[in-house]
């Protein structure tokens, strides 16, 4: 069974692991003030936040990745998938968002297709080897 790269426990290839990495709380100095210039509803910004930030994800391997891009797809064809829900941060959560756009994005769905593409072709690699073996033995 294919584990948490933190936890020891299964992994559950969450959508959040797309957009944790936005969290700024009490990271507002360095990594707040970093993103802080980038809106996430412009195409260009979306692209380099997505290529630099949701996708720089070092701890995971090409097993992890598979499967979260296979959960996205699924997300993705879902016609009434809450995407909205993953971006909200309730009152007694310990979380921020870098800007205001992130609590009201125009189309969660659409950052999260763009993250789906991106994702093709940068984690392109990874994906192949993935897609060669049994998920079933992880």
């Amino acid at each position: 069974m294919l584990k948490d790269p933190f936890l020891n426990e299964p992994f559950d290839p969450s959508l959040k692991w797309f957009i944790g990495v936005f969290d700024v709380y009490d990271r507002e100095q360095e990594l707040g003030a970093r993103l802080q210039r980038y809106n996430p509803n412009d195409k260009n910004d979306r692209e380099f936040l997505i290529k630099n930030y949701a996708l720089d994800l070092p701890y995971l391997t090409y097993r992890h990745k598979y499967l979260l891009l296979k959960k996205l797809k699924e997300h993705l064809t879902e016609e009434n998938y809450d995407f909205q829900n993953l971006f909200e941060i309730s009152d007694d959560e310990t979380s921020s968002w870098p800007r205001s756009e992130w609590y009201n994005l125009e189309s969660p769905r659409d950052f999260l297709a763009a993250v789906y593409l991106v994702a093709q072709n940068t984690w392109k690699d990874d994906l192949q080897k993935a897609s060669l073996e049994d998920p079933s033995t992880w």
